[in-house]
């Protein structure tokens, strides 16, 4: 399979050109897939396209093979710093879901105090039962928006439809890819096609070469960044609610000039053990947590098991902190050495 990837300005006249060429050297399948540009996807399993050529035509930026797949992922580095909380790392944290104005403008003021760039806001809740609280939607993401901006703040948000993109792409700044969403391929396209920094949580039961795979297609559509978020994938093991999987995540840090963070609160499933697998992520070499906080977890409508009080959030901040310096402070020593 060769992927052939059109310029952001190739003109309908130039991709019907281009695919009345790959069908007259007499490839077998041509799939075409629209996002921010349109690529084509061609199957030529007896080598009768002759790519070079390809590759000269007008509106063609670039062709791909088998071999290069992904070439994205590994090869593009992010045209913007993204850094919230923590010189050098993107910390991301407030409430699972957004539930009234006053918890809100709670956790968000707490948020800056931290200095916190960007802040969770939940509005579609995926849930294992339809019968438990879903988000409040749209409402949701004007409520967080106005007040996120009161105190300087920006919004990443969950999106499950392609559908509601459009819409929570003018109220927040990081649109999110939950677990269950990750290889939903529409979704993808439409959230690269937004043009905002895409936030890709590992699906629950993916390898890394899938979740690499789905990052793919969000760049290829035309975000600019993917963030990578390892939240713990399905084992065997029950003693937590998802098993976080630190070593993937710094393999995957291995291939990519993407953000790779951590996400402990959905991995430990309980807030006594969030704080240690943050630490765990940092000091694995990541780039940043997500994690949850809630003024008054005890009440909240989603995950109130694992979300942090405000006080535990500051304990974590400041262990991050001292643990940043010790590992800056290793690394200069071992270039000096």
């Amino acid at each position: 399979m060769t992927t052939l990837i059109f310029t952001y300005d190739a003109t309908p006249h130039q991709i019907e050109a281009v695919r009345r060429a790959i069908v007259g050297e007499g490839a077998a399948e041509i799939t075409r897939m629209n996002g921010d540009r349109v690529a084509f996807l061609v199957d030529d399993p007896a080598g009768l396209v002759h790519f070079d050529r390809m590759q000269q035509m007008p509106g063609v930026e670039s062709v791909l093979n088998a071999s290069d797949k992904n070439r994205a992922v590994a090869e593009v580095t992010p045209a913007t710093r993204l850094e919230s909380g923590i010189e050098g790392l993107l910390v991301i944290a407030g409430p699972c879901s957004i539930e009234s104005e006053e918890q809100v403008a709670s956790v968000y003021e707490r948020m800056a105090e931290e200095g916190l760039r960007y802040v969770r806001g939940g509005a579609y809740k995926p849930r294992t039962s339809p019968h438990d609280f879903q988000g409040r939607g749209a409402e949701a993401l004007v409520i967080s928006a106005e007040i996120a901006r009161d105190f300087g703040l920006e919004i990443v948000s969950e999106v499950m439809d392609p559908r509601d993109v459009e819409l929570a792409a003018r109220h927040v700044a990081m649109l999110q890819i939950g677990t269950r969403s990750m290889q939903n391929i529409p979704l993808l396209r439409e959230a690269g096609a937004s043009r905002l920094p895409v936030l890709l949580k590992r699906g629950m039961s993916a390898t890394v070469e899938e979740w690499i795979g789905a990052a793919e297609h969000v760049l290829v559509a035309g975000a600019p960044v993917v963030i990578f978020c390892e939240r713990g994938i399905r084992t065997f093991e029950s003693i937590t609610r998802n098993t976080l999987d630190v070593l993937g995540a710094a393999a995957l840090k291995e291939r990519t000039a993407m953000p790779v963070i951590v996400d402990p609160s959905h991995a430990a499933g309980r807030r006594s053990l969030v704080v240690q697998g943050a630490l765990a992520g940092l000091a694995a070499g990541l780039d940043g947590l997500l994690v949850e906080v809630h003024n008054d977890p005890a009440s909240a409508r989603s995950d109130a098991a694992q979300a942090l009080r405000f006080d535990e959030f500051s304990t974590l901040m400041r262990r991050a902190r001292a643990l940043r310096a010790a590992l800056a402070e290793a690394d200069l020593y071992e270039r000096k050495r």
